[in-house]
C-alpha cells in the first residue's frame, strides 16, 4: 500500500510555513516558493522567494526545501493547477468552520 502525500490548500501565503503557489498566465503555467524568515525558526537570515519554474520543477524544489529547512509547506493553488500525482491537496479549514 502507498501512503499519499498530503498538502493544505491556503487562500494566502501564511508567515509560518513556506508557500508553493501554483499560477497560470495565459498558456504559461508556472509556480514560485516563497519562505518568510518567521517560518524557519532562525534557519534563514531573511525571507526567500524563488524564481518562477515550470510546475513539477518547482513541486520538486519545494518538498527539498522544505527537508533541507525543516519548514511546513502549503500550497497557493487558485487555478486549479495541482497534479494528482504529487499527493491530496486539503483545506484545514473545511470541517472547522460552524
Amino acid at each position: 500500500m502507498t501512503m499519499s502525500n498530503s498538502f493544505e490548500q491556503v487562500d494566502e501565503p501564511p508567515s509560518d510555513a513556506m508557500t508553493l503557489a501554483l499560477r497560470r498566465d495565459g498558456d504559461t503555467q508556472s509556480a514560485q516558493i516563497t519562505c518568510p524568515a518567521s517560518a524557519a525558526g532562525g534557519r534563514l537570515p531573511k525571507g526567500f522567494r524563488g524564481a518562477e519554474l515550470p510546475l513539477k520543477d518547482a513541486f520538486r524544489a519545494a518538498i527539498k526545501f522544505a527537508n533541507d529547512f525543516k519548514v511546513p509547506m502549503v500550497v497557493h493553488d487558485p487555478d486549479g493547477l495541482w497534479q494528482a500525482e504529487w499527493g491530496t491537496l486539503y483545506r484545514e479549514d473545511d470541517d472547522m468552520e460552524a
